[in-house]
């Protein structure tokens, strides 16, 4: 019992669940700065402000390994759709779509072509860097940050929005882009092999780009191939990915990799190939988010070919009435992506519409489903977002649900919501993530200890990413700490309704600082750009 010490936090009567896996225990703790001073019985202790956390868990705050927060931040620094799920840290620049490190003229030019995924950021930003665009974060929003170098950057540096091979003194360049990235503090690469530029890339491309951040101990994140395949080693996916990994020697994680209404039930056939890999050495780790379908932007519904130049050229493309029809003729024939289901999230020069289906729209504009669509990206100059409709079938969306669990039983995975907080319906995913599987997923199908599946979402990131004393409850670490009512914490956010935020998370800090208080945001601003 340490007698006359004084605290600027100082929490007490928690169980804590400290993030190893562990059985819990209970104990205080006491803050001083950002960092965590001491853990045991401070019941003679004094603080600034005292937290009673009796009947409550006390647990690392948790690490969001997938979010598209890159623009939302920028506008909206408070970040309450994060941080009331107990986030503390997000992973940017996902699926290899950011804006560092970029020229001026390439800045202005991705954001607008990415306004339907990231939002729309100020133009004044510097980006020309990794290091510039960390600063644009650190201590001025809510929650840690951490940031891979997006592929698309890579290719637009070297070789504009064109479908060009990346070779010769291109790919110098570009392995020299990402060396300063990573001696910046970048944690990896990430790509979106749905997406373009990334999508115009070949395998050997990405080996030679993933040899430099093998160098220097990074990751590369990967949302797989379904673009291009011809040009893929083995026709894409996960071959491809794990043939990268293999030859690179670079450490692999899989984004978003879990069933859907069309695979539920088969969790062993979806990860045999991966299991093989790392049986032979390949160091692969993987995320999941606990929902049956995705969100995105629909731009990337046009094909390859049409890319090409960028958003300008898109939309001259889409205005163009021959090249129109044939684009729209593409949509809608397309096999690989269904626009049948879409439901839009964010327009918002159309915002009337948000929320509605794209067969609705069509249906009241007299349109076929294509050319509702290109009339939409039209109209909101391609800033334009979109989710998948759940599933009819309760049997099935229950049986992805405990496959999300059955994954997360494994000590390669962990939870990333692949968030994308804009418009006024966005994917549920947003707000609900985190405290949908800690409260109404654990409860119902009872697979998982909370000591394992706290461990997934903070522990397993802060190790994988090299995210410097996070993840843990434990003595002179960072004081991102997250506390919950294991009784009632419970995600509100409904595909109908998804703008709700959690209940049962009265307390949230963030390096010391109490960002959520009695279960509202406080304001403050105290997220830093790590690792």
């Amino acid at each position: 019992m340490l007698e006359n010490e004084m605290f600027d936090v100082l929490i007490t009567g928690g169980k804590i669940i400290d993030g190893s896996g562990g059985e819990s225990f209970s104990s205080d703790v006491g803050i001083n700065g950002d960092v965590i001073s001491e853990i045991g019985d401070l019941s003679n202790a004094e603080a600034v402000r005292k937290i009673d956390a009796s009947g409550l868990i006390v647990s690392p705050g948790l690490i969001d390994t997938h979010a598209h927060s890159d623009g939302a931040l920028l506008n909206d620094p408070q970040h309450a759709n994060g941080l009331r799920q107990g986030i503390t840290t997000e992973i940017l620049g996902q699926d290899g779509l950011s804006y560092a490190p970029l020229s001026r003229e390439n800045y202005l030019m991705n954001k607008r072509y990415l306004a339907g995924l990231l939002g729309d950021p100020p133009n004044d930003l510097d980006m020309s860097s990794v290091k510039s665009f960390r600063s644009h974060y650190h201590k001025k929003v809510a929650i840690n940050t951490a940031y891979p170098i997006p592929h698309c950057a890579v290719r637009l540096e070297t070789l504009g929005f064109t479908d060009s091979k990346l070779e010769g003194k291109n790919l110098d360049q570009a392995r020299q882009i990402i060396a300063e990235g990573m001696e910046q503090g970048a944690i990896g690469l990430s790509t979106g092999m749905s997406y373009f530029p990334n999508a115009w890339s070949t395998t050997e491309e990405l080996i030679s780009l993933c040899e430099i951040v093998a160098e220097y101990g990074g990751v590369y994140i990967t949302h797989l191939r379904d673009v291009n395949t011809d040009r893929a080693f083995g026709g894409g996916g996960v071959t491809e990915a794990l043939e990268i990994g293999r030859r690179s020697g670079v450490k692999v994680h899989f984004s978003h990799y879990r069933t859907d209404p069309k695979s539920a039930g088969r969790v062993k056939e979806r990860i045999e190939e991966i299991d093989a890999a790392k049986s032979e050495g390949v160091d692969c780790t993987l995320e999941l988010y606990p929902y049956p379908t995705g969100s995105s932007y629909p731009v990337c519904f046009l094909p390859s070919s049409a890319h090409e130049g960028g958003p300008e050229v898109v939309l001259q493309n889409l205005k163009d009435p021959k090249i129109r029809k044939e684009l729209i003729s593409h949509v809608e024939s397309e096999p690989r992506r269904t626009i049948s289901d879409a439901v839009f999230t964010y327009m918002p020069n159309t915002r009337d519409l948000e929320g509605m289906s794209l067969v609705d729209i069509a249906n009241s504009m007299s349109m076929s489903n294509g050319e509702a669509l290109v009339h939409l990206l039209i109209e909101n100059d391609l800033q334009v977002g979109y989710r998948h409709a759940p599933p009819d079938s309760v049997k099935l969306w229950d049986q992805v649900s405990q496959d999300c669990l059955e994954f997360l039983s494994r000590d390669d995975y962990m939870v990333g919501s692949d968030s994308i907080p804009l418009g006024s319906f966005p994917h549920p995913r947003a707000y609900g993530t985190f405290p949908r599987l800690l409260g109404r997923l654990r409860r119902s199908f009872d697979v998982l200890s909370l000591e394992t599946m706290i461990q997934r979402m903070t522990d397993n990131p802060a190790k994988r990413f090299g995210l410097t004393k996070r993840g843990r409850v434990q003595k002179d670490y960072f004081a991102d700490l997250f506390i919950f009512d294991e009784d009632h914490i419970n995600d509100n956010a409904t595909y109908d309704d998804p703008r709700q935020f959690p209940m049962g998370i009265p307390y949230v800090l963030v390096n010391g600082e109490i960002a959520v208080d009695n279960e509202k945001c406080t304001g403050v601003i105290a997220g830093h750009a790590i690792p």
